[in-house]
């Protein structure tokens, strides 16, 4: 299953860059939201390599991700794998400057199954996909916003 959006930000492209690799950030969000997260490698710096492992509880279950970033390109490109029983996904993040204070950026999440039990699970999700492509592209666009509230913001 996949999803695929893209968003123009009013910011230069380093800056979105920037913002996208403040993983830290990303965490505290992840445990604003009830899930666990901790970082299980020893980089000093954002590059491939960094590794999480997220433990939440989905549907009456316990689950975890194991995340990896495997692709971290300044200020183009950023990929990341992450694993859990059964089912595997690839974010990409592309960026491209429009000009010194425009970047577009180019959001794809591709979702495989292993198993039985995680094909049937994306089958749930597939009779549910308008919404969920909504929430994605609502996701990103306040991402966006937020970028630029804090670009134009007071200092």
């Amino acid at each position: 299953m996949k999803f695929s959006t893209r968003e123009d930000i009013a910011a230069p492209i380093d800056r979105v860059f920037e913002e996208l690799s403040d993983f830290s950030r990303f965490e505290r969000a992840i445990l604003r939201r009830g899930a666990d997260v901790a970082r299980t490698d020893t980089l000093d710096r954002p590059g491939p390599g960094m590794c999480w492992v997220s433990r939440f509880t989905f549907r009456g279950k316990p689950r975890e991700i194991r995340s990896e970033l495997v692709e971290h390109q300044a200020p183009e490109k950023l990929r990341l794998l992450s694993r859990s029983d059964g089912l595997e996904g690839q974010m990409s993040v592309d960026l491209v400057q429009l000009s010194p204070r425009q970047t577009r950026v180019f959001l794809n999440l591709d979702l495989k199954p292993n198993t039985l039990s995680s094909r049937l699970f994306l089958q749930s999700l597939r009779l549910a996909k308008a919404t969920l492509t909504r929430r994605f592209k609502t996701g990103l666009h306040d991402f966006a916003r937020d970028i630029e509230r804090r670009r134009n913001g007071p200092a």
